[in-house]
């Protein structure tokens, strides 16, 4: 056990979020034990076994619900437990056996200069046991996260993490399943937190020796469902509720001091292929809407919204400018409205009949729009894939 305080040992507890997971649960808790005093296992309406049965000659604390209400109900069943016992950092870590208990000491270290953070187990996916749907599934996760909050996480799928109790208490989840650690990392950093990560082992059986209560259709709908949500919250330009003061920023002028530098970072602002791809996207689709005059502000603004590229978003919106993209959107539209098509094509009939042919051109540009955002999307993504390797190539050599 790490050799500190008996009061600062009791100020952590770790959690263990279980459901049908008989086979590893008890070694993983007894494992957790001989690092933290205080382990407390929620057995999330298992069906398989008897939990008390595994622990009743141990000092390993044990909570039930009655029927399977989600591993982020857990989490909060544990949290409102633990609160009450003084606890001041909660460490959760997933049933399954893919995490080592040994690593709680990583956590621990970590946490003595990181009080107001959520920190992640960052997991070694470089093991070929790894599913490759596992290793798209973090990638795509840590960049929806990205949009989200600016922040880089490079794991935000690990169950291995340690929190703030009392800010995490303050933070407003809806979130009853996996939805909930995908929630609580974005709320948590609009709430002020920081994120953190440390490296940790982690062990994924072959074939299908591993027992998982995660869902692949259901869980990713719900994660999905839950990273619009979010997105469509933080396009709303109002405030998020505070639970610590956040990490300063650079002050909002200094741009004027050091202009060269303000474009430098633009230029790389959320460059990856599929952040470049995104924000062609974006772009395009708000260039083909009748934006009258305010295209470049609203794109603007998304893109500061959601940390996109915005040389990329503005650049490529020049695409959708008059004639072509806003001709064939009011072409449609006027074919959607009277089964149609507008056969007077010409200046006034189009553009010059403007107030005419907005409607055409709004009901035009929600088919338009999308199918000009995924070409572009995927032209950039694939353009900047190959530019990327290309310079990886040259710096190699």
């Amino acid at each position: 056990m790490t050799k500190i305080t008996a009061l600062q040992n009791s100020e952590i507890w770790c959690v263990i979020p279980t459901f049908n997971n008989q086979d590893t649960i008890q070694e993983i808790a007894l494992g957790c034990r001989r690092h933290l005093t205080h382990v407390l296992v929620v057995d999330d309406g298992s069906t398989q076994a008897d939990l008390g049965e595994l622990f009743k000659d141990t000092d390993i604390l044990l909570l039930k619900h009655p029927k399977n209400l989600g591993k982020g109900q857990a989490i909060r069943t544990a949290l409102n437990y633990i609160l009450k016992q003084g606890a001041k950092f909660m460490i959760t870590i997933d049933a399954d056996g893919q995490h080592y208990p040994q690593d709680i000491e990583k956590f621990i270290a970590a946490l003595a200069d990181n009080q107001t953070a959520i920190i992640i187990g960052c997991r070694d996916f470089k093991q070929s046991s790894i599913p490759a749907k596992s290793q798209f599934g973090r990638s795509f996760s840590n960049f929806w996260i990205r949009l989200e909050t600016g922040r880089i996480v490079e794991d935000s799928q690990s169950g291995f993490r340690a929190y703030p109790v009392q800010y995490l208490s303050k933070i407003k989840t809806s979130g009853n399943y996996y939805d909930f650690e995908t929630e609580i990392l974005t709320r948590g950093a609009w709430a002020g937190l920081q994120i953190k990560e440390v490296p940790i082992n982690v062990y994924y059986p072959q074939g299908d020796l591993r027992v998982s209560s995660f869902r692949p259709i259901i869980d990713n709908l719900r994660i999905s469902l839950m990273h619009l949500r979010l997105l469509g919250r933080r396009l709303l330009p109002l405030p998020y509720p505070k639970v610590t003061a956040p990490p300063k920023t650079a002050k909002p002028l200094n741009f004027l001091v050091h202009p060269i530098k303000l474009l430098n970072d633009l230029l790389k602002e959320n460059a990856t292929p599929l952040g470049l791809a995104i924000s062609a996207a974006v772009g395009i689709i708000l260039g083909a809407l009748p934006l009258l005059s305010v295209h470049m502000l609203t794109i603007l603004y998304v893109t500061n919204r959601l940390h996109l590229n915005k040389i990329m978003a503005l650049s490529i919106q020049n695409v959708c400018m008059p004639p072509f993209v806003p001709i064939a959107c009011i072409e449609l539209g006027h074919f959607m409205l009277y089964r149609k098509w507008l056969t007077d094509i010409s200046w006034q009939s189009t553009l010059g009949s403007l107030p005419q042919r907005v409607w055409e051109w709004l009901l035009g540009s929600l088919i338009i729009a999308p199918l000009l955002g995924v070409v572009a999307g995927v032209i950039v993504y694939f353009s900047a894939l190959i530019i990327q390797r290309r310079a990886k190539q040259n710096a190699a050599s």
